[in-house]
């Protein structure tokens, strides 16, 4: 992960140099790389939007030609054709994003080995920032806790905009349940033993996060509106030719 870790942490050490706290400057660092991958963040979200709908006329066309499979496959690239829809599009957001988180782990949990040699950051990760006496040695309760709330926010928030109607209800309940509360308790165990300073990056992204997901609930809905808006013109145009039809007929 060093082809990642370098860049951030010649970066990191930038910031450091600039603002002079190696806590403020976690945090700096922390709200540049989450606004860099907003655009994907917001990608992979529509993404999943669209999917939903997709998923909804995939299962129409899969119950009409169930039993012809090359008519079905037919009618399946007709529609991604005509929608624009790539199936891929939902992954490689995370695909883009997974080397980045990685490549930021690395560098806090060993900032030093991805620094320049002689840098003047050598000490800074042993700064203490508010209570945290040692940045690179764990703080045990506050930063978990937080880290650990914000996760399980983050997650429920994201959980609810990208469940897809083609799994069942029960295997949706059942596995974000799962995932609800055991994701954000690794998280609270793992940061008790991970330095305060990655603690800051992880708890800062995920409260970022939060507002991320509130903002994407407001472009969802706009999306959902726009749908809705969509499906009642199609309906009126629908309405508009029968009626048409049937003048035509009593015309004859």
């Amino acid at each position: 992960m060093g082809i990642i870790a370098k860049p951030i942490g010649y970066l990191l050490m930038w910031i450091y140099k600039l603002v002079g706290n190696y806590g403020i400057a976690l945090i700096i660092l922390t709200f540049i790389v989450k606004l860099a991958l907003y655009p994907l963040y917001a990608k992979q979200m529509k993404s999943s939007a669209n999917m939903a709908e997709m998923s909804e006329k995939a299962q129409d066309i899969q119950r009409r030609y169930a039993n012809d499979k090359e008519k079905m496959n037919e009618e399946m690239q007709k529609l991604y054709t005509e929608t624009g829809f790539n199936p891929m599009s939902g992954c490689l957001p995370m695909l883009i994003q997974f080397p980045i988180i990685m490549g930021l782990f690395a560098l806090l949990r060993n900032p030093m080995k991805y620094m320049p040699s002689g840098s003047t950051m050598i000490f800074a990760n042993h700064e203490s920032f508010l209570w945290i006496k040692d940045l690179a040695q764990p703080d045990m309760w506050i930063l978990p806790i937080a880290a650990g709330l914000a996760t399980y926010f983050a997650f429920s928030m994201n959980s609810a905009m990208t469940q897809q109607p083609g799994a069942s209800a029960g295997q949706n309940k059942a596995m974000n349940a799962i995932m609800k509360y055991f994701f954000p308790l690794s998280i609270l165990w793992l940061a008790r033993s991970y330095p305060a300073g990655l603690a800051i990056y992880w708890a800062g992204g995920q409260f970022m996060q939060i507002f991320f997901n509130l903002r994407m609930n407001k472009v969802r809905d706009e999306m959902n509106k726009a749908k809705e808006k969509r499906k009642l013109m199609e309906r009126a145009e629908k309405e508009l030719a029968r009626k048409k039809r049937a003048r035509m007929k009593g015309n004859i």
